[in-house]
């Protein structure tokens, strides 16, 4: 019998593995071809190093979460388990601001650089960047989520182990 506790992080674990393979599958599959007057262009997110960072980030973070479902909760590796999830959702909050800096660029353009905005030409492209986008904030609150149930339930199972008593027996 799975307990209860276990039962909510596997499911925690199970949504952020999801949302960080999605993240990573929509973002690597993000391209379109488009053309500026007699200018032909092509919209990929290998052009842009924020993108490829958002990729690489979600597909580590992917690969973790997968090996972390395997890991039982009686093992010592789970204060390990503790402090990589604290690691992997400061590496998700960062690829998704490098990405998101990005995309906010593409869509309204930068009139102070000269940069004009890009989604009206290759708006499909667009589409799936937000898509990615999207599964990667679902990945960064279920990863939040879990990192603070399992700081709870961590602390929860150091004081249960010496409970803190306010008077001694016999007095």
């Amino acid at each position: 019998m799975v307990k209860p506790k276990r039962l909510l992080s596997l499911l925690l674990r199970l949504i952020a593995f999801g949302a960080t393979l999605a993240a990573v599958i929509i973002m690597a599959t993000s391209h379109e071809k488009g053309s500026f007057f007699a200018l032909s262009y092509e919209a990929k997110y290998s052009d842009t190093p924020a993108f490829k960072y958002f990729v690489i980030a979600n597909a580590i973070v992917t690969v973790y979460g997968f090996l972390a479902l395997f890991i039982p909760s009686e093992s010592p590796l789970r204060r390990l388990v503790l402090a990589l999830d604290l690691v992997f959702t400061m590496l998700l909050i960062s690829s998704i601001s490098a990405a998101l800096a990005v995309a906010q660029v593409g869509k309204k353009g930068n009139s102070s650089a000269g940069w004009l905005p890009v989604c009206g030409q290759v708006a499909k492209y667009c589409n799936q960047v937000t898509g990615a986008l999207v599964a990667g904030f679902i990945a960064i609150i279920t990863y939040i989520i879990l990192l603070l149930y399992t700081i709870y339930t961590f602390l929860n199972s150091l004081l249960g182990k010496t409970p803190c008593r306010l008077s001694s027996p016999g007095i």
